[in-house]
């Protein structure tokens, strides 16, 4: 993955830092966009999968939309180009501010997750004499088996409305003048690498058209949300999800409407393969079962592992030892928490060589802290 010449490029980099391809990232824009288009589908990217300046710049001018989280992100979307009628605004806290943001923006759609939320972007559209566009986002207590802090799907989950609420959000959204529904929305977790479950998600999706048909009602676009994984354990070998499969899922299993719009909401299956976080050994120290490579990239770096127990392939890129050892690959960071692997198989490891921790293009960078006052990584491309 990584030439002679970037190699030694590294060592005169100050570690830790993070290092994207944008020539990868280029090339699964452009899968992504084939293969989305064979049916009209409409992709907006997640920024909350990372929202670095140079990655946004790319993504924006391949032509796909934003899915934003925070008010702060739909400010960035505009500033780096992203239209104001491709940028949908999703999440179950939307405060004042951040909707009057959206409201100012003429964004595309609000996607609504609960009665009092609807309530609330009504009064503030009307204060401006706006009407905003929205979609529910319908719980559809779909199982995604994935980790459960990375499961929103179920009726368990903070987010969406649930079924049994829809009769009242009717009722509701009648009396309501400056909001116009125009959109169901749907996401039940992330980093989904078995396709079947986007099988159920289609059937119960098909469902709920039903019950609004019945009440008179078809909405302009249906918006699956994201979730599609990545090869985190071997991601030399998929370093680009298969789109096809996963656009041709929908298409076959999923029921729209005449005229109706697909819209979807990707984000680590666009950038993940294309970000790596490069690291420096600072000490290795013998250990009861393994040595500890202690290296200068810490959880305030990445902090996947220590949140979700996530793996992430590592590498030694120096090293030129023919033998392998077992090494606990660790930070600096005052936590025992601090690890990004058990037992790994490595090259005889020492001070001073280069580190490798793949597949970080998506919440890594982006969920970075200065946790012990350290300073955030700087990128390289």
């Amino acid at each position: 993955m990584f030439s002679f010449e970037i190699i030694e490029r590294f060592k005169n980099t100050p570690t830790p830092f993070y290092y994207y391809n944008l020539e990868l990232l280029k090339d699964t824009l452009r899968i992504v966009k084939e293969e989305s288009e064979k049916y009209n589908y409409h992709v907006h990217y997640a920024l909350k999968a990372n929202s670095n300046v140079e990655i946004l710049e790319t993504i924006q001018s391949y032509g796909l939309g934003a899915d934003c989280v925070s008010g702060n992100e739909i400010t960035r979307a505009k500033e780096l180009g992203f239209p104001s009628e491709k940028i949908a605004f999703a999440g179950v806290g939307k405060s004042d501010e951040e909707i009057n943001t959206g409201l100012e923006n003429d964004i595309f759609c609000f996607n609504c997750e609960s009665i009092p939320e609807l309530t609330v972007i009504d009064e503030l559209a009307q204060k401006k004499n706006k009407i905003a566009n929205i979609a529910l986002r319908i719980n559809p207590n779909v199982e995604a088996n994935t980790h459960h802090y990375i499961t929103t799907g179920l009726e368990e989950n903070k987010f969406g409305i649930n079924r049994w609420e829809l009769e009242n959000v009717l009722e509701i959204l009648q009396t309501l003048k400056n909001v116009k529904l125009i959109g169901l929305h749907f996401h039940i977790g992330s980093q989904i690498t078995d396709l079947s479950n986007f099988k159920g998600l289609c059937l119960r999706v098909n469902e709920i058209q039903k019950w609004f048909y019945e009440h008179q009602i078809i909405v302009k676009h249906i918006n699956v949300g994201g979730g599609l994984g990545i090869n985190y354990e071997n991601p030399k070998q998929e370093l680009i999800p298969d789109f096809s499969s996963y656009f041709s899922l929908f298409n076959d299993l999923l029921e729209l409407r005449p005229q109706q719009e697909l819209h979807f909401e990707l984000g680590r299956s666009i950038v993940g393969q294309c970000g790596t976080l490069i690291s420096k050994v600072l000490y290795v120290k013998k250990g009861i079962n393994t040595n500890f490579a202690i290296i200068d990239a810490g959880m305030t770096e990445l902090i996947r592992p220590a949140l979700y127990q996530a793996f992430h392939k590592i590498e030694n890129l120096t090293s030129i030892d023919d033998v392998n050892e077992r090494y606990d690959v660790v930070g600096p960071i005052c936590e025992s928490s601090d690890s990004f692997g058990k037992a790994l198989l490595l090259p005889t490891t020492t001070r001073g060589d280069m580190i490798a921790i793949n597949s970080c293009g998506a919440y890594g960078e982006v969920m970075a802290s200065q946790y012990n006052l350290r300073k955030l990584p700087k990128s390289i491309y």
